[in-house]
């Protein structure tokens, strides 16, 4: 199976609202997700990542049942659940085994939506060739997982293979070559799989790989010795003015110094005025319709797009930090119902808790430059060094709990969830459904279809 990690979510799709039944136990499946990058570290897939289990009550979700698991992820995700809108543009690796292979439930599936990522516990017997083959007729894609050799019987399978998957956490870097050099005439997309260091992305990147995969881009980190572009500069000298309720003139003026952001901030905004009668023309216009709430929100999500002026919607940290910050809003929603301050203060600390990560200076020194309540500090006060667990406050607990879902160990997410103040408004059902429509919003991002 691919690595477990990523921008990742867990869905629950066991019902309504309340107190989970026993029998209900069962239904509950819980989705992550892991994006799949280009060479330009641009989002093309995500590999679905899944357990079924109940959190919050002590029982691991462990996958007993390789085949019920996927039969889950089938029916909850792609039925009950609509994947297709968590999903966005980008196809989803499902893992497969021999078993579910010859399953007629492989049918049910959206070929054009998926790609089947054949396990390394699949031995290419003769009957498995045969089944590859006729689903390759039927128009499915095909992917091989955790390739670390390529025997001859192993190639017979690698030829019905869409996208070839090299695990190169397992494999010598002095052996990748060699490795590559008997795959690359198979004509297949070769994706790295496992990536943990910038010394191994630039291996890749130097032997051809295609895309890309692992915990160097679902866990980002600082990079040393990076410093801020004249325009990341300027959206944070805005933010600071949004923030410290500045004159609609000196915003307007801050825009005008950085034409780039001008046309991207325009771009962004015309998304959400959909239902307007006519287009946002001008910043001006931007900053009346939109009002200073919803303009301080696209300045901060504007700060993970490309200052240049294109829209990158696709930016797997955008996509995170949009996550991080719809979610963690809609939390604070349940929590403490009608205080929209707080609503606003919990989608504020989403997004800039993985500034560090883009920006590449400490939380401190971001915080020095904008006004933020002390409630805000509180929460991102400790995420200097990549976000430990030790943020304050109730935001700092709803920030703990959202961090929680991105991983795969359910029982995080089980311990973040018992130390919430005010939990017991918030249920693992409810939780689930805060995450499917904050990764709905996500990826609706540059949209038409782009809500508040």
């Amino acid at each position: 199976m691919g690595q477990q990690s990523g921008s990742g979510a867990i869905l629950n799709t066991a019902g309504q609202p309340g107190e989970t039944p026993p029998e209900a136990l069962d239904q509950q499946v819980f989705l992550g997700r892991q994006p799949i990058l280009d060479r330009g570290q641009q989002l093309l897939a995500y590999e679905l990542l899944f357990r079924n289990g109940q959190i919050a009550t002590g029982n691991r979700a462990e996958i007993l049942d390789a085949r019920h698991a996927t039969a889950s992820v089938i029916a909850n995700a792609f039925t009950e659940f609509s994947i297709s809108d968590a999903l966005g543009p980008y196809r989803a690796f499902i893992n497969v085994d021999r078993e579910f292979l010859f399953s007629d439930l492989i049918e049910v599936l959206p070929k054009e939506m998926v790609v089947l990522e054949i396990l390394e516990s699949v031995d290419p017997t003769p009957d498995v060739l045969e089944r590859c083959q006729q689903l390759c007729a039927r128009g499915f894609s095909l992917a091989v997982d955790d390739v670390i050799e390529a025997s001859e019987a192993y190639l017979q399978l690698l030829k019905f293979a869409e996208i070839i998957k090299v695990d190169v956490l397992n494999t010598e870097p002095a052996t990748l070559p060699a490795l590559i050099a008997q795959l690359r005439p198979l004509g297949k997309k070769l994706l790295a799989e496992k990536i943990e260091t910038r010394e191994q992305m630039t291996l890749c990147l130097n032997l051809g790989f295609d895309l890309f995969q692992g915990y160097f881009f679902a866990r980002p980190t600082i990079i040393a010795g990076k410093k801020l572009n004249p325009s990341q500069l300027a959206l944070l000298r805005l933010l600071g003015l949004l923030m410290a309720d500045a004159e609609t003139s000196e915003v307007e003026d801050a825009f005008k110094q950085e034409p780039g952001l001008t046309i991207n901030m325009l771009r962004l905004t015309n998304s959400v005025s959909s239902g307007l009668s006519s287009r946002i023309t001008s910043l001006r216009h931007a900053i009346t319709i939109l009002g200073r709430r919803q303009l301080q929100r696209w300045v901060q999500l504007l700060i993970y797009t490309d200052p240049g002026g294109e829209a990158r919607t696709a930016n797997p940290l955008l996509q995170l930090a949009a996550t991080r910050g719809r979610l963690m809003e809609l939390l604070a929603e349940r929590v403490q119902p009608k205080n929209r301050e707080f609503s606003d203060q919990a989608f504020m600390v989403g997004i800039m808790s993985l500034m560090p990560a883009l920006l590449g200076v400490a939380m401190q020194e971001i915080l020095a430059q904008l006004p933020v309540t002390p409630r805000v500090k509180q929460a991102l006060d400790e995420c200097g060094n990549q976000c430990d667990d030790q943020h304050g406050g109730q935001l700092g607990e709803l920030l703990r709990l959202v961090e929680a879902t991105e991983q795969t160990d359910p029982l995080a997410t089980e311990e973040a969830l018992r130390q919430l103040s005010g939990s017991h408004l918030l249920n693992v059902r409810q939780l689930g459904d805060c995450l499917a429509h904050a990764l709905i919003w996500a990826n609706n991002l540059g949209t038409d279809n782009t809500g508040t």
